[in-house]
C-alpha cells in the first residue's frame, strides 16, 4: 500500500466514522450542488454491468464523468479511452474522500456485498445514487438503504432497466385495467443457474497484478484468493457471502412487474421447497412459495406467488392454462379470474385464451431510458420510477427467498415491521457482521 493511499483512507475513516466513533458522518458543506445544466458523475465499477451503467448515464446530455473506481485496474482501459478526463481510483473510499465536492451522483455497479457500504456512504454525503440490483446483499442493508435515501432526500434509482421498457409497462397496465380480471396467483421463474453444489477449493492462488483482493473483499471476512474466475469477475454471484444466487440476480427483474402491477407489499410467509445452500455457495433449482397480502388487484385476501429457477418450472397445469405452449426461459404467468397473462423476460405480454383476446389491442406505451431518467431527475428534469422507496420493498421480498432456502420445507412467518421471522435461526440471517475495520456508519 502506498503512503498517499494510506493517508487518504485514514482521513476518510476519520471523516466518515469507519470503525470509529466521534466525527459526524456527513456535513452539509460536503454536499456538492451542481447547476441544472451539468451533472457531475462518478462510477463505482468500470466493466461488465458497470460499463453499461456508466456509458448509458454518460450518454445523457448534461452528464460529465468526473471519476471512476474499480478494484481491478486492468478493467479501466475502456474508461481511459472514452473518458480521458475521468480520474481513476482503486479504493472507493478514496474516491469519495477526494471527490466529495466535485460530484453530484454515482452509480454503484459492483458485486452485491458492497452495494450497501458504498451506496450508504455516498448518500450520507448527499450524492444521488443509481444502485444496481439487488439493492443490497442482506435484508437489513436493504432497509437501511431505503431509509437513508428518504432521510437524505437524494435521487435514487435501482438498476432494473426492464422496468422502463414498453413491454413491462404494458403488462402493468393490463393487470391494473383488469383485462384478465382479478389476479388469483402468479408463477415466476428464471432458467439461470447461479449456484454451485461443490465445496470451495482448498488452495490459495496468486493475486493478479492490478487487482486488490482486500478491497474486493470489502466488508466480508478475509479468505484466500482463488483464481480461475472462482470469485472474480463474475462467479461471485454463486457465493453466499458475495452474491444472492439466481433469485437475487434475476428476481429483482422478474418480480418487478408482478410487484408493481399488483401493488404488493411485504409477504406474510415464505417457504422453500428446493435444496439448501452448502457452506459456501447458493443452491440451484429453487422453488419458493410466497404468500402476500391481497390488494385491490387480487381475487382473494392473500396472493400466492411461486418462484422457480434452474431446472424448476411451473407445473404442467399452469402451462396448459398459458395456451399449452412452451413457456419462455424467463418470465411470469399471471392467473386471473377472467384470463391468463404470460409475460416473457423481456417480451410483450401474451393473453390467453387466444380466442377471447384475439381482438384485444394493448395500449401504446413507449419505453423510457432508465439511466437517462435517473440523470435527468438529478438535474430536476424528470422523476425516477424505481427509486429506493419502491426498490427497497421489492428487493426485501426477493431476498426473503434466499433466507428461506436455508430452511427447506419450513414455512417462515415474516414480520416486515420488525424484520424478524418466527424462527430465530432465520432472523439471524437478516443481518451479517462486517469484518473488523470495515464498519460503516448508518449500517453498523
Amino acid at each position: 500500500m502506498n503512503h498517499s493511499r494510506h493517508t487518504s483512507r485514514r482521513s476518510f475513516l476519520k471523516a466518515l466514522g469507519f470503525a470509529a466513533a466521534g466525527a459526524p458522518f456527513v456535513t452539509r458543506g460536503l454536499m456538492a450542488q451542481s447547476p441544472n445544466s451539468v451533472l457531475r458523475h462518478a462510477s463505482f465499477g468500470a466493466s461488465n454491468q458497470a460499463w453499461e451503467d456508466l456509458s448509458s448515464i454518460a450518454s445523457c446530455p448534461g452528464v460529465e464523468i468526473v471519476a471512476v473506481c474499480d478494484v481491478d485496474l486492468t478493467h479501466t482501459a475502456d474508461v481511459r479511452n472514452r473518458f480521458p478526463q475521468a480520474r481513476i481510483y482503486q479504493d472507493w473510499r478514496e474516491l469519495l474522500d477526494k471527490e466529495a465536492k466535485n460530484i453530484d451522483s454515482v452509480n454503484v455497479s459492483v458485486p452485491d456485498h458492497m452495494h450497501a457500504p458504498i451506496g450508504v456512504s455516498a448518500m450520507q454525503l448527499g450524492k444521488n445514487v443509481y444502485g444496481e440490483k439487488p439493492l443490497a446483499h442482506d435484508l437489513y442493508e436493504v432497509r437501511r438503504m431505503a431509509e437513508i435515501a428518504r432521510k437524505q432526500k437524494v435521487v435514487t434509482q435501482m438498476g432494473i432497466q426492464i422496468h422502463s421498457t414498453s413491454q413491462y409497462r404494458k403488462a402493468v397496465r393490463v393487470i391494473q385495467d383488469g383485462v384478465i380480471g382479478k389476479v388469483r396467483e402468479v408463477h415466476t421463474w428464471s432458467n439461470k443457474t447461479w449456484g454451485d453444489t461443490t465445496a470451495r477449493p482448498d488452495r490459495t492462488d496468486p493475486v493478479p497484478a492490478g487487482f486488490d483482493w482486500n478491497l474486493w473483499l470489502g466488508v466480508c471476512a478475509e479468505r484466500p484468493f482463488i483464481g480461475n474466475e472462482y470469485y472474480h469477475p463474475e462467479n461471485w454471484r454463486k457465493r453466499l457471502d458475495f452474491g444472492t444466487g439466481t433469485f437475487g440476480d434475476m428476481g429483482c427483474h422478474i418480480f418487478d412487474p408482478v410487484f408493481s402491477s399488483i401493488k404488493l407489499t411485504a409477504p406474510l410467509t415464505v417457504r422453500s421447497e428446493g435444496p439448501a445452500p452448502n457452506e459456501w455457495n447458493w443452491a440451484m433449482d429453487a422453488k419458493i412459495h410466497y404468500l402476500f397480502p391481497g390488494t385491490d388487484y387480487t381475487a382473494e385476501k392473500t396472493l400466492p406467488v411461486t418462484w422457480y429457477d434452474g431446472a424448476q418450472k411451473p407445473p404442467p397445469e399452469i402451462t396448459a392454462l398459458a395456451g399449452g405452449r412452451r413457456l419462455p426461459d424467463q418470465g411470469s404467468v399471471f392467473l386471473g379470474t377472467a384470463g391468463v397473462m404470460v409475460l416473457p423476460h423481456v417480451g410483450r405480454p401474451q393473453l390467453y385464451p387466444v380466442e377471447k383476446y384475439h381482438d384485444y389491442v394493448a395500449p401504446e406505451i413507449e419505453s423510457a431510458n432508465h439511466w437517462h431518467q435517473f440523470a435527468n431527475a438529478c438535474m430536476g428534469k424528470d422523476k425516477t420510477t424505481a427509486d429506493f422507496a419502491y426498490a427497497g420493498p421489492l428487493t426485501e421480498s426477493v431476498l426473503l427467498g434466499g433466507v428461506a432456502s436455508h430452511f427447506p420445507q419450513t414455512t417462515l412467518k415474516w414480520s416486515a415491521a420488525h424484520q424478524k421471522f418466527d424462527l430465530a435461526a432465520a432472523t439471524h440471517l437478516v443481518r451479517r457482521e462486517y469484518r473488523r475495520g470495515w464498519s460503516v456508519k448508518g449500517l453498523s
